[in-house]
């Protein structure tokens, strides 16, 4: 991990430079394409390129349960997340689709899911422990094994870098995640859980009143040094907040560009920032989640959404559907015809 830290540098400034004075040149009024501008100086700047090569793009789900549900803090049941990991692998989850639909790829990680799954060619079987433990009693997991997931996701993400991966794409499956993301969010932000907590899968309100509980009585009871993204994870975390950390500090390193998914992916980004401030500017928020925590943890990350579709699904599919939008980035700044080339007056100065 903190050799994966020490690689993680600032972005390119020529290349974003290049990229910001071509915008200037095209046949449109400045930042006329608003945030598409913006997203094609930042892939530039992550890549060193102005046409960046955008596919294979590598979704990376990261599956773990959590101690937690036991507290009733979830509508489904811990077996849900074992389930749901065998209905990726057979391609009939939502994210199978959008990954058929814009030429992704879908892998999963089982760092800590309760359940022994088959082999299978998608599967990485990278399990640290049967899920985490009840952290309204005692702390998620520990150090190491913080330490230990965090690592989990690096390695995932370095292979599929090393196989060709262009843009990685930050997914989760664990039934009882958002509790553990209300948890971090209420940590790193300061705030009461109750400003933090949402109704996850569809709790309720009863149950929504009894996981905002939970969550206060959980940061109180462990008190996370919100500076100390280790002391955050292995209190009130998951293990696959933790790989998905991993995730993002990897692709940092690497200088690919990683989409953040929604609360549960947004958790491990913030804590990828903790580790490492500079692995912010390689990460592209995908949308706007439902979860109020999700709203929260990217003004924490001071990042601004590509897309609010009123999603709460998880898996990965906020971000994968943000993958176009970095198509049309590239392709308006490098395809688009400049004033002298079209023959167009400029501005008048």
């Amino acid at each position: 991990m903190r050799t994966t830290i020490a690689h993680i540098g600032g972005l390119d400034a020529r290349a974003s430079e290049a990229a910001q004075q071509r915008q200037q040149s095209l046949t449109k009024p400045a930042g006329a394409l608003g945030r598409l501008e913006e997203l094609s100086i930042q892939l530039a700047g992550i890549t060193g390129e102005l046409r960046p090569r955008l596919r294979p793009c590598q979704v990376i789900i990261c599956a773990g349960d959590h101690g937690v549900v036991a507290e009733g803090v979830s509508a489904y049941p811990a077996e849900v997340t074992a389930q749901m990991v065998l209905n990726f692998l057979a391609g009939g989850a939502a994210i199978n689709v959008l990954a058929r639909l814009f030429g992704a790829e879908v892998l999963i990680v089982d760092v800590g899911v309760k359940s022994d799954l088959p082999d299978h060619a998608r599967l990485v079987k990278a399990k640290l422990r049967p899920g985490t433990r009840n952290f309204l009693h005692e702390p998620a997991m520990t150090r190491a094994e913080a330490v230990a997931a965090v690592e989990v996701g690096i390695g995932v993400a370095q292979q599929a870098i090393e196989e060709g991966a262009r843009v990685l794409v930050t997914g989760d499956m664990g039934i009882g995640n958002t509790t553990a993301s209300a948890a971090i969010a209420a940590t790193l932000s300061g705030l009461p859980a109750v400003e933090v907590t949402g109704l996850g899968a569809g709790v309720g309100r009863d149950g929504w009143r009894r996981k905002v509980e939970v969550v206060q009585r959980a940061v109180d009871l462990h008190m996370p040094d919100q500076h100390d993204a280790l002391d955050v994870l292995s209190k009130v975390g998951g293990l696959e907040i933790g790989a998905i950390t991993g995730v993002v500090l990897a692709a940092a390193a690497a200088r690919v560009p990683v989409i953040i998914d929604g609360v549960i992916s947004t958790a491990g980004a913030a804590l990828a920032t903790e580790f490492a401030p500079a692995a912010r500017a390689f990460i592209i928020p995908g949308h706007q989640s439902l979860e109020p925590g999700h709203r929260v943890l990217l003004e924490y990350l001071d990042l601004r959404p590509l897309v609010s579709l009123d999603l709460r699904l998880g898996e990965g599919t906020g971000a994968l559907l943000a993958l176009p939008m970095l198509d049309a980035a590239v392709a308006t700044l490098n395809e688009m015809a400049t004033f002298d080339d079209a023959g167009v007056s400029g501005p008048v100065e």
